[in-house]
């Protein structure tokens, strides 16, 4: 039985992935905000942990460590906020940094100081699709799933031999984040686009979670694993149901009848 550590593991992909290293015999550790999904199973446990909080993980690493080995560790936990690069808000881009690449950051670092004293272990995290590539609306985001790739490839060489470090590149999954942000209209305009048709399901990404995780992927260290459908083998235009040219505009236009904001010397 393995010691596994999953963060953001209360709903969407690291939900799934607890519950898939949960069923083949696995010991879960779930750092999050807010308990599970399921609060009742006991092979997956709460840890309430913001991972912005650098202190709190390391505690909640230190935890399960006084358990015994700790295995693997999946840094999950992510947030998003759409919106446009001139409305962004300095509060939501630090906080959504904080979150999605701190919070890898922090965690690898604490579970990587325990497992090099093992001289064993696997890191892995949850990337996407949108650090490939240009993203309407979300540039903090894509932003942060961008240096996630960055920091795999760094920590592989430096921890190696080891300990092994890899990232999963999800497209679009049908995640209770993806549905709480796009209509069922921009769903399936961005399955149109998609030469899988489709969304992947969490349970999909979860497998790939714990195919990394096992011996059979041993000399994989240092990756970037992408399953999207096939979404950025060919087409480079990303459809989110949105003029993004337009927005633009009409942001520009409200700003001039409210006589505008300086910063920098550019128009707010």
């Amino acid at each position: 039985m393995r010691t596994v550590i999953i963060s953001g593991a209360s709903s969407g992909i690291g939900w799934a992935t607890a519950q898939r290293f949960a069923a083949g015999g696995d010991r879960v550790f779930n750092l999050d905000v807010r308990p599970s999904a399921d609060p009742q199973n006991p092979a997956v446990t709460w840890i309430e942990t913001d991972v912005a909080d650098w202190s709190a993980v390391r505690d909640a690493v230190a935890q399960v460590a006084e358990i015994g080995p700790i295995d693997v560790v999946i840094a999950n936990a992510g947030i998003s906020v759409r919106h446009g690069v001139l409305e962004l808000t300095e509060a939501d881009a630090r906080r959504v940094v904080d979150v999605n690449l701190l919070g890898v950051l922090g965690l690898w670092q604490a579970a990587a100081r325990v497992m090099v004293r093992q001289r064993a272990g696997v890191l892995l995290a949850t990337a996407s699709v949108n650090g490939l590539r240009g993203y309407p609306l979300y540039a903090d985001y894509n932003a942060t799933k961008a240096g996630i790739v960055a920091l795999c490839r760094t920590f592989a060489l430096e921890l190696s031999p080891w300990i092994r470090v890899a990232c999963v590149s999800p497209g679009a999954v049908l995640t209770p984040m993806q549905l709480a942000e796009y209509t069922p209209a921009m769903l399936d305009e961005v399955n149109a686009k998609i030469p899988a048709g489709r969304h992947a399901s969490p349970e999909e990404i979860a497998a790939a979670f714990h195919y990394l995780a096992s011996p059979e992927a041993s000399f994989l260290t240092g990756q970037e694993l992408v399953i999207d459908g096939a979404e950025t083998a060919g087409a480079t235009t990303a459809v989110f149901g949105a003029d993004t040219s337009e927005r633009s505009e009409q942001i520009i236009e409200a700003d001039a009848l409210q006589g505008g904001t300086e910063q920098s010397g550019v128009p707010a």
